[in-house]
């Protein structure tokens, strides 16, 4: 099995006195896509969002490549390569497509330069419209900038929260095929992703929550065949 990159141990998150997970543990190897399903309520963006350090857990533990995340910033954890790609794309729409790119990162003129051809090379479609304003691009298009804009750090890790949100059943699948080869490039990958039979398609495990916890985990041609996995999205 490749190496363990990030690992969460019981966490709990609670919105005051709602939970909203709890005891939830799970791991992402290195090249790795690890889905996580659910119905709306599971708890899965808010899983995210801890990990990325937007909500501070009331329990529990988060380790990145062994080390201790607890209480670190969002700021630091980008800088130890968790990157983070939020549900609804909001790129700046005044902005160009290369500006959104540009704005992403911090590094020298030249490192930047060959970071964004890399998004260029994932997305064709992006270098097309390089000069183009973000609120010019279809749906697709912007979603391939947000993620686009999210690897400008070359991330260890990508969060991705409902990247198929709004998109048509071709350009998802399309989409979420860029996961595996965002992947394959060693970069470990947590997708949030309310389209199970295309996130299942290109994840190599899943896990199923369930308000707040996991109910199942495994696979994913075995989370395809789970009853539970029906349970939770057509009741039981």
């Amino acid at each position: 099995m490749s190496e363990a990159l990030l690992t969460l141990a019981s966490l709990a998150v609670a919105y005051g006195p709602v939970s909203a997970l709890e005891g939830v543990s799970l791991e992402v190897n290195r090249g790795e896509v690890v889905a996580l399903l659910g119905a709306n309520g599971a708890g899965k963006s808010t899983l995210i969002k801890a990990v990325m350090g937007f909500l501070v857990p009331q329990a529990g533990r988060m380790t990145l490549a062994g080390r201790p995340l607890d209480g670190l910033a969002v700021e630091r954890r980008a800088r130890l390569g968790i990157s983070y790609c939020p549900e609804g794309r909001r790129v700046f729409p005044g902005l160009t497509v290369r500006e959104n790119l540009e704005v992403a990162s911090r590094a020298a003129a030249a490192v930047r330069r060959r970071r964004i051809e890399a998004v260029f090379a994932l997305f064709p479609a992006l270098a097309a419209k390089a000069g183009a304003r973000a609120w010019q691009l279809s749906g697709g298009q912007q979603q391939m900038l947000a993620i686009g804009r999210a690897l400008m750090g070359e991330p260890r890790l990508l969060l991705l929260d409902e990247p198929s949100l709004g998109l048509s059943p071709i350009l998802a699948a399309e989409l979420l095929e860029k996961v595996r080869e965002i992947a394959a490039s060693g970069v470990a990958v947590l997708l949030a992703e309310q389209n199970v039979a295309k996130a299942l398609a290109v994840c190599d495990r899943a896990y199923l929550l369930e308000l707040g916890r996991v109910v199942r985990e495994g696979p994913a041609a075995s989370m395809a065949a789970s009853e539970a996995l029906r349970s939770a999205f057509l009741g039981g």
